[in-house]
């Protein structure tokens, strides 16, 4: 069976570029986007078989994008294909649900091979960063108690504050000048990771944790 695939990155040339050649290869190439909340729109849409995915997408991330598309369509996978070999990078793409992590600098056969055994279920990696992926689960599965604890990136923990403190979603936007659409997001990747079911449980949540209160300057 033919691949289909959808290919996310801002930018337009590299994504064109990319879908070009992938379609040339063989693969169904059924959409692109440029941003994550594009990406979630036409993946349902789509329901691609194996999004390609960049990291830096704008204001929300490929890693939000990432998180936001394997906790919905279970079915699509995604490989991450960034400029970026940064260690934080990858761990955090794996942990949003990512299959695998390619940078931006192998060759048009590495990234046909990657797609294809994405497809099927393995994970896929550049040399070099599958043993530091192997090395973080073994930490964790040193450390059980810290894995249990929900990981919440820089901008979800700000938006789930200012719930706690009772603002609305229009009001956290001018607060944080970002888009209306940006903090529905945030709020809905949040509520997915903490495993809640709505505003009213989740401002209980930062509550009992300390996160109605100023953070420390």
């Amino acid at each position: 069976m033919t691949v289909s695939v959808m290919v996310v990155d801002d930018h337009p040339l590299w994504r064109d570029g990319v879908a070009r050649d992938l379609a040339e290869r063989g693969f169904d190439v059924v959409a692109t986007a440029s941003d994550a909340d594009a990406a979630m729109r036409i993946a349902r849409a789509v329901r691609p078989d194996v999004v390609l995915m960049d990291l830096n997408l704008g204001e929300l991330s490929g890693v939000d994008a990432t998180a936001m598309i394997t906790g919905e369509l279970p079915a699509t996978r995604v490989l991450v294909l960034s400029a970026s070999g940064e260690h934080d990078d990858v761990l955090q793409a794996v942990k949003a649900g990512a299959s695998g992590y390619l940078v931006k600098s192998a060759s048009a056969e590495e990234l046909v091979d990657a797609v294809n055994r994405t497809a099927v279920g393995d994970a896929v990696f550049t040399a070099g960063l599958a043993g530091l992926v192997l090395g973080e689960y073994r930490r964790m599965a040193a450390n059980p108690d810290e894995e249990d604890k929900p990981q919440l990136t820089e901008r979800e923990t700000e938006v789930l504050r200012l719930v706690a403190k009772g603002l609305t979603a229009r009001q956290i936007a001018t607060r944080l000048v970002i888009s209306h659409r940006t903090v529905e997001n945030h709020v809905q990747s949040t509520l997915r990771k903490l495993q809640l079911h709505n505003r009213v449980e989740l401002a209980r949540y930062a509550i009992e944790h300390g996160l109605d209160a100023e953070p420390e300057a």
